[in-house]
């Protein structure tokens, strides 16, 4: 346990912080999850605006500092990634 009444001020802040974090990283995740069903039952469309949500939110989170930059580039490249290969696919048969 912390001694200090600064270090003891230090845990309640830190626990406050990990709080609004989690909310924060399920968020990212539950947009992502949301998204990559929509594209990969077909619906297009409503892919693309679940995934436009799940930028925006993974964006918020490294800017907040909550997820590092890199993993969500990467997350957001691999959900554009996925979109653009759902959208290609009806022009091939085509």
């Amino acid at each position: 346990m912390p001694q200090t009444s600064s270090a003891k001020k230090e845990m309640r802040a830190s626990r406050r912080r990990q709080q609004e974090n989690k909310s924060v990283r399920s968020r990212c995740k539950s947009r992502v999850t949301k998204a990559e069903g929509l594209i990969l039952s077909g619906e297009v469309e409503a892919g693309r605006e679940a995934v436009m949500e799940a930028i925006k939110t993974l964006d918020k989170a490294a800017e907040k500092g909550v997820i590092h930059a890199n993993n969500a580039a990467r997350r957001k490249s691999r959900l554009m990634k996925k979109l653009n290969r759902t959208q290609a696919k009806p022009s091939e048969t085509a």
